[in-house]
């Protein structure tokens, strides 16, 4: 998976719909190998974005767990632990 998309199911409070359109954003730049189209394939591209948001959109609103939502800040925390031992402290 591409290290820049992040988990997105499953945290209090929701992911909103500007986290999951950033995060299909990244889904569509690592697809096709752009960070941005040239003018030929802006539309295609933007399109992409567009129906990758919407299927991603759908999947997070109906997905079920059992499990209890976690907390973003306490995920932000560990993540930036992990960081710190993986690379070093800055």
């Amino acid at each position: 998976m591409c290290r820049n998309i992040k988990t997105l199911f499953n945290f209090e409070p929701a992911a909103t719909d500007e986290e999951i359109r950033a995060a299909s954003l990244q889904f569509v730049r690592k697809l096709s190998g752009f960070n941005a189209p040239s003018k030929v394939n802006e539309a295609a591209f933007n399109q992409a974005i567009d129906e990758v948001t919407e299927a991603a959109i759908k999947l997070v609103r109906s997905l079920v767990t059992q499990a209890p939502p976690k907390n973003r800040e306490i995920e932000r925390a560990r993540a930036i632990e992990q960081s710190a031992k993986r690379f070093g402290r800055q």
